[in-house]
């Protein structure tokens, strides 16, 4: 074998190797913490851990008052009357996932507010600061995925 040929082939084992250390990456439950922007970047959702589970709430919206009223934006998809009027700002829409000891946070439940309902979902890095998460029903095959970025949080 040519030297140039084992040189490429040593080259593309390491280049294998160090994906495969990357991929298998393995996260503390914590590492999860932390303000998030969504896939559209119209929000930020803050995670935080309460009683051994997490949750996630809005602090930051694009867009923060009602193009029709002026008046803070509130969940008006809510099938719910009486949480209509509530704010979207401080919107608990992530709750009670917990980490499975490796890489995924699951068991718990999204809400999407542009919709008005809740789905089972699970959360994985897709890298350290990309999150993927999975909204679904019944099975996590019917669904959809979003990717939060890991970002910082809203100036008060």
């Amino acid at each position: 074998m040519k030297k140039s040929t084992t040189f490429t082939l040593l080259i593309l084992i390491l280049a294998s190797w160090s994906g495969k250390a990357v991929m298998a990456q393995t996260w503390k439950a914590d590492d999860i913490i932390g303000v998030w922007l969504n896939e559209e970047a119209t929000g930020k959702v803050e995670i935080y851990k309460e009683n051994g589970k997490y949750f996630g709430k809005i602090v930051w919206l694009l867009e923060t008052t009602d193009k029709v009223t002026g008046k803070p934006r509130t969940d008006v998809e809510n099938p719910d009357p009486k949480l209509k009027p509530a704010p979207l700002l401080g919107l608990v829409d992530l709750k009670n996932f917990t980490f499975n000891g490796t890489d995924e946070w699951s068991g718990g439940t999204i809400y999407d507010n542009k919709n008005g309902k809740t789905y089972k979902s699970y959360m994985k890095f897709a890298t350290p600061n990309k999150l993927k998460i999975r909204g679904y029903i019944g099975f996590s095959l019917l669904g959809r995925n979003t990717i939060w970025t890991r970002s910082i949080a809203p100036q008060k």
